[in-house]
This record gives C-alpha cells, structure tokens and sequence, in this order.
C-alpha cells in the first residue's frame, strides 16, 4: 500500500489502533516465549558442561549468523512484503525451537543446541529488520519514539514475567518443556500478526542481480555513512556492542555458580532485572524531550556502564537484580533513543536496508566481545570482566558527547 492512510489524530492513544494494537499484542506474547528460552538455554548448557566459557561460545555463534544475515536482511525486506516476512520468520522459528524438546526426548544432544540457535538467530535477524521497518507503517512518524516506548515497556512487562515463569517450569518440568513454550509462543505471535496490515511502499517484485544486489545494499551503506549522527552512533554502538554483548550469560554465571542461586533464583534476578527495562521504557520519551537525544543516549551507556562494574563485585542476589535493573534500564533508553531517531531520519523505502547495514556493522563485533568476556570471567573472575567492561562503556559515552550524536535532531 503506497498511499498513506487516514490516521488517528496525535493526541489519540495508541491502544485504540487497531493495527498497533495486535501488533503490540503479538510482540509481547512472542517476548514472554523468549524468556523460556533465553533462560533455559544457558541453564542447559551450564547443567551440562559447568562451563561459561561455552555459554559465551554459543552466544558468539548465534551472534555471528546474525551478523553475516544482516548483510542481506535489509534488501529482503525492503522488496517484500513486510507483514509476510514477520509471520514467517515466527513460524520457521518456532520449528527450530520445537525441534529441541523432541529431540531431546532420545536424550541431551547439545550439539543440537549450535545448529539450532545460530539458524534461529539468523531467522531472527531478518525478523528484526522488517519489525524496526514495520512499525512507522503502524504509526504516524510524530509518535514513532511513544510507539517503541511502548512496544518496549510491554516487553519489559512480559520479560518480567517471562523469566519468573521459566523458572518454575524449568524447577519443576525440566529445560526442554520451557523451550518448547518458546516455541508455541512464535506460532500463536505468527497468527495474531496475520490480521495486520501494515502501510508499505511498493516493494519491487523485480529479479535481482549480484550487481543488483550489490548496488542495493551500497545505498543503504552510503546513507549511513553519510549522514554524522548515524555514522557516529554505529561507530559507538559497535564498541559498546563489544563490551556488553556476553553479559547476560555472565549475569547468569554470576548468580548460579558464585552467589550459589538455583533455576529459579536465575529466573527471579532476570524478572526483576527486566523491571528495569520497564522503567526505562516508559522514562525515554520524556527524558528526550526534555534532555534532547545526545544527552539522553551519551547519559544511559554511561549509567549502564557504571551498573555493570558495580554488579561484578555486588555479593547478594538483591543487590545483583537491582543493579542489572539499572543497566537494563538504561540500555532500554539509549536503545529506543537510537531506534526511534534512525526511524525518523531514514526514509521508508531504505529503512530495512539501513538497519541491516547499522546492525551488521555495530554487531560484527558482538560474537568475538562474547567469546572475551566470558572466557575472562571464567578465568579471571566476574568482578574483573565487569569493572572492565562498565568502564568501557563509561568512556564510549564520554566520545559520544565529542561527536554530531550530541546535536542529534530528528529531520
């Protein structure tokens, strides 16, 4: 559909859209799924192989075929129709989630777990791209930075619950039995998406060559580069990528193994840390008004960076959950910051292009920051790694207050 059509006035809520409505819906049922997963998964290969290090290993994995999948993702979507390719990278997903539990019914086969993750990330990937170019089809571009607010406070709230639930299927019927509820959750998200529609410019249905392909995604490149503010936060990010991008599986080595917490005190920290995320999701819309871009985006990777070299040290669980709280909270704010502003200055015929290329690159550091960090924080320990890592991330924000990202203005 290239016509916009009618939309609801600004002053309107966005829970009477119908469109934004289910979406919204739709995502948030999909983000409680992922919290089976995502705290089932590094429990089982913990479980089996005691190692952080190999945590970390499949975390880089799957990081890798995102990165050599956002090389592409942003031509598939931006020449097909969006609202297709959403329904079926949740129905290909939840195949490959649904192929762990039923394996495993022979037996743990964690070699399953290195096909199964990296081709669900990559899947994922593409998943990720034509959702950040979906969403100014579902709005008017004035409340593209209220609409991630509150797509991602809504995930906050089921990654809250999420991983509190995961805890106690996981205590009470084992690993496989949560991933598979991972699995059902992208199938009922794949049916509920099939009553959006979505506004769209045309996109092409013509052939494609390698030259094609080539051009395609030099456009999207030279957009980003050539625009400062984009190139400034995608230099950034990539190093903040880099230093942040093993955490969770260190969050999840610190509680089980150092501070000798269960599947469901895991689960418990994750909830509560997601409570964080919550807060900054309902706090960025205002903070940008008030503080303008740079100061919001360069002031939550500092406020994240200074969470983190304290969690390492932190010696109690409550103290653990409230700091990985503040750190999610202000990643969620320099997250949708950085979004919305990319949203807003993009236009829509390059969105899933751009994103791809501002992904690829800030990610392709991610895998390699993983496989550091975690392997560090076995060798080393978790207080090191951290206060190593959140004083990275203080300085990346410091460079970030050198560069157009200060002046940052949408338009």
């Amino acid at each position: 559909m290239t016509a916009r059509t009618a939309e609801r006035p600004a002053t309107d809520p966005l829970w009477r859209d119908r469109n934004f409505t289910v979406f919204w819906s739709a995502q948030t049922l999909s983000v409680v799924g992922d919290g089976f997963a995502a705290l089932a998964i590094p429990l089982l290969v913990l479980q089996l192989t005691g190692s952080v290090a190999l945590m970390g290993l499949l975390t880089a994995v799957a990081g890798v075929a995102s990165v050599v999948t956002a090389i592409f993702a942003g031509v598939l979507v931006d020449r097909t129709d969006r609202r297709r390719l959403l329904i079926g990278a949740d129905l290909v997903r939840a195949g490959l989630f649904a192929a762990i539990p039923l394996t495993w019914l022979w037996g743990p086969q964690l070699w399953l777990l290195y096909l199964v993750l990296p081709a669900s990330a990559a899947v994922g990937m593409v998943f990720r791209v034509a959702y950040v170019a979906a969403v100014p089809g579902l709005v008017d571009v004035r409340r593209i930075t209220e609409a991630n607010g509150k797509l991602s406070a809504s995930y906050a709230v089921a990654g809250i619950g999420g991983p509190l639930l995961a805890g106690l299927v996981v205590a009470g019927f084992g690993h496989s039995t949560a991933i598979a509820v991972n699995a059902a959750s992208f199938a009922v998200a794949a049916a509920g998406r099939s009553f959006v529609r979505l506004r769209q410019d045309g996109p092409s249905r013509t052939a494609i060559s390698l030259a094609g392909l080539r051009d395609e995604l030099l456009e999207g490149a030279r957009f980003l580069w050539r625009h400062p503010v984009l190139r400034g936060l995608t230099l950034l990010l990539s190093a903040f990528i880099f230093l942040t991008y093993g955490l969770d599986d260190v969050l999840i080595y610190h509680v089980r193994h150092n501070l000798r917490g269960t599947d469901r005190t895991v689960g418990l920290v994750l909830g509560v840390a997601a409570a964080g995320t919550l807060l900054g999701s309902l706090a960025v819309a205002p903070l940008r008004r008030r503080l303008g871009f740079g100061a919001t985006w360069s002031g939550s990777l500092a406020l994240a960076g200074v969470a983190v070299a304290v969690l390492g040290s932190a010696r109690t669980v409550p103290v653990v959950a409230a700091l990985a709280a503040g750190y999610l909270g202000a990643v969620a704010v320099g997250a949708i910051c950085s979004l919305s502003l990319r949203q807003e200055v993009t236009p829509n015929r390059l969105l899933g292009r751009v994103t791809s290329v501002f992904w690829a690159t800030h990610y392709a550091l991610g895998p390699l920051g993983a496989a550091v960090v975690t392997w560090g924080a076995e060798a080393y320990g978790v207080p090191l790694v951290c206060a190593l890592a959140g004083g990275g991330c203080v300085v990346v924000a410091l460079v970030g207050l050198t560069t157009p990202v200060r002046h940052a203005r949408p338009g």
